[in-house]
């Protein structure tokens, strides 16, 4: 990393080819990756050294072979619970170390990289410039002054409530949220499977959910962290409207009273809440580029984002090193290199997934994941995969519908009936792909 050097004279550092807003995962990966290209960057964050505060799993062969080197732990025993016996995964589960993993893309950023501890509100395109670095002017908050950068490409990378893209609201039955609630913690007793994961757990020990909860069925996802530490969590997969903190904890401490496993000694807890129902942007709009989540990039089914974007990012500082020499538009090129077309009708594919969960009963849940784990393991790593084409998805829901049971078919055939239009475009790229 490098300090700033005299700014021109009005600005609050001197010009680079790239700022990104935003200091997470995502944000530090395409970084890194445009600073191996030779760019300089600058990314701006409130608190730009703070440590990751989220818990980051992924299926270890999701993740680029660095980061694969960066896991705190990695199970070969991933399990879910959706009746009175588990479900091997048989597919490696990796729990990131926050502290390596922002060490390596640190690393990985080198020289060409400069942190700012400030917080933007604002950027505008620079009618004329003539700086070699211009195109964009940057406006935001440094040490509680006004300050000014300027760049060739803006990136708000800053989270699901991204600070400069604007979405137009694409929700018109409201935004569909994934909760949890977590804690870290010492127990006398295993909350769960020693030695394990279990991704996903619909028992219900502590009682099936009251009439009055918000989203109704949740799962326990827990992870034995060695000796007697572990991770539990709360989830609702996706609501509308979704649990509260409140909800989720009492439920979770429930559980573990009902499983006669209470905590001995709680050392963190950590609340999750971000939409899971996001359209796409629209490519290029407010010609600010965007990353991570607040490009949409949370998989709709999932919840997973940051193994995607350390995989995504490459590609996107291809395109955008490849415009700023040739003379295009960077902003358009990195639009273009994350959401081709193929990835938008995939995402409306499994947007389409989002609408049957929700439509499902709380109860039918544990019966629609069983047949979902049934499906041949290439198929159900694929619907999890954001980089799958729409085809294979379409057949995977209708081979899902197929092998269901049929309290489940019925809803999943109301909410197609609801989408009628992304069902036949679902059904049309099935057709398509039968012989491929």
């Amino acid at each position: 990393m490098t300090a700033d050097a005299s700014p021109p004279t009005g600005l609050s550092g001197p010009p680079t080819d790239a700022l990104i807003v935003g200091a997470g995962p995502a944000g530090l990966a395409l970084a890194a990756e445009l600073s191996a290209r030779g760019l300089s960057v600058r990314v701006t964050d409130p608190a730009p050294h703070a440590p990751f505060p989220a818990t980051y799993g992924a299926w270890r062969d999701d993740l680029p072979g660095w980061a694969q080197d960066c896991a705190s732990h990695t199970w070969a025993d991933v399990r879910v619970h959706t009746g009175p016996q588990p479900t091997p995964l048989l597919r490696p589960y990796t729990l990131l170390d926050n502290a390596g993993l922002r060490v390596a893309l640190l690393g990985r950023a080198g020289r060409g990289l400069t942190l700012t501890a400030a917080r933007v509100d604002g950027a505008v395109r620079m009618d004329g410039a003539t700086r070699t670095a211009g195109g964009w002017t940057v406006q935001g908050t440094q040490d509680g002054q006004p300050a000014r950068w300027e760049a060739r490409v803006v990136i708000d990378a800053s989270g699901h409530r991204p600070a400069l893209l604007r979405h137009p609201d694409r929700h018109p039955d409201g935004v569909a949220l994934q909760t949890a609630y977590g804690i870290v913690a010492t127990f006398d007793r295993p909350p769960s499977a020693p030695g394990a994961v279990v991704w996903m757990d619909y028992r219900t020990p502590h009682g099936d959910p009251p009439a009055d909860l918000r989203g109704g069925a949740t799962f326990l996802y827990a992870m034995h962290l060695g000796g007697d530490r572990y991770f539990v969590e709360e989830t609702s997969l996706i609501a509308r409207p979704a649990p509260t903190r409140q909800d989720l904890e009492a439920r979770l401490h429930a559980r573990l009273h009902a499983q006669g496993t209470p905590p001995r000694e709680i050392i963190s807890d950590e609340w999750v809440s971000f939409p899971m129902n996001t359209a796409p942007p629209t490519a290029g709009e407010g010609s600010v580029l965007a990353f991570g989540a607040a490009a949409g990039l949370v998989h709709p089914i999932s919840g997973f984002q940051v193994s995607g974007a350390l995989r995504d990012a490459p590609a996107v500082a291809d395109a955008i090193a490849g415009a700023l020499r040739d003379g295009r538009d960077p902003a358009q090129a990195g639009w273009d290199a994350l959401w081709p077309p193929e990835r938008r009708a995939a995402r409306a594919v499994h947007l389409l997934g989002v609408q049957a969960l929700l439509n499902l009963p709380p109860r039918a849940l544990p019966a629609f994941f069983a047949a979902f784990f049934a499906l041949p393991p290439a198929r159900w790593h694929a619907f999890l995969d954001p980089r799958t084409p729409p085809g294979p998805l379409a057949r995977t829901m209708l081979r899902l519908f197929a092998h269901a049971p049929a309290h489940v078919r019925l809803p999943l055939a109301r909410a197609a009936l609801r989408h009628a239009g992304t069902s036949l475009h679902a059904l049309n790229a099935a057709a398509r792909t039968l012989t491929a």
